[in-house]
């Protein structure tokens, strides 16, 4: 089941956001995902990543990060320059979300989990950082270049494509970092998948993306592989078979 949802915001805005919920057969209460989108927004590619947790039963809110910040080129700009700072009206959202979240009821408070893309990833790195959440995903986002930016992070799965020229030295970073601060994690680097290759782009964006540096396209082995590791690691801190507590 889904549906769009409407997230109060500070100054008397508001932000658009897709949720996606499990049919239940039954009354418990399921984990919750803040799902964070690449830069080309809350399209229907997120939407269908939202669906796909919430088959696994999981209620899946995806945000929309450029709500409210004007024209689409400016809010892009404007986002970005939230997360060079690691503060601004994105991480409002972001915590706007989690609150929305937590307050459903088919939703356990307690079990509260990330997932993000490219730009969402990075995202969902910094928010984890300073969120009482139980696990993150980060897919392909920029990684902090000191130890310092992630200190208290939450448990973190990740992945990265080797031939992804920009991102694929900020996978092996993430790597040494979380090992550092003693952080359960699952990070793997693909050799042959390139940038966004969990997600599906068509279009011009499909084009240039694959010609350039980073590679960027869809890698089904990576992709479902990705899924398979993502899936384990939550179930393991949020799902209902985890017995240890979240976090």
């Amino acid at each position: 089941m889904s549906s769009m949802e409407e997230i109060a915001l500070s100054g008397g805005k508001s932000m658009p956001a897709y949720l996606a919920v499990p049919d239940r057969a039954d009354a418990a209460r399921v984990p919750g995902l803040i799902v964070l989108h690449e830069i080309f927004g809350l399209n229907d590619d997120i939407r269908r990543i939202a669906d796909r947790f919430a088959r696994e039963g999981y209620a899946a809110l995806a945000p929309d990060l450029y709500a409210g910040q004007g024209m689409r080129p400016f809010c892009i700009l404007r986002t970005f320059l939230t997360l060079g700072r690691g503060e601004g009206p994105a991480f409002e959202a972001i915590e706007r979300a989690r609150a929305f979240l937590c307050e459903r009821d088919e939703v356990d408070p307690s079990r509260i989990g990330i997932a993000g893309f490219c730009m969402g990833g990075s995202f969902a790195l910094l928010f984890a950082a300073r969120a009482p959440l139980g696990a993150a995903a980060c897919f392909y986002g920029a990684v902090p270049a000191t130890r310092e930016e992630l200190e208290g992070v939450c448990p973190v799965v990740a992945g990265f494509g080797g031939r992804d020229r920009l991102f694929a030295p900020g996978g092996r970073r993430l790597e040494r970092i979380l090992s550092d601060l003693g952080v359960d994690h699952d990070v793997v680097i693909y050799p042959d998948a390139g940038h966004s290759y969990m997600n599906r782009h068509a279009g011009w964006s499909s084009y240039l993306g694959a010609v350039s540096p980073m590679h960027v396209g869809y890698n089904a082995v990576a992709a479902e592989d990705s899924w398979r590791r993502m899936l384990s690691f939550f179930a393991r801190r949020l799902g209902r078979e985890c017995t240890e507590p979240a976090g």
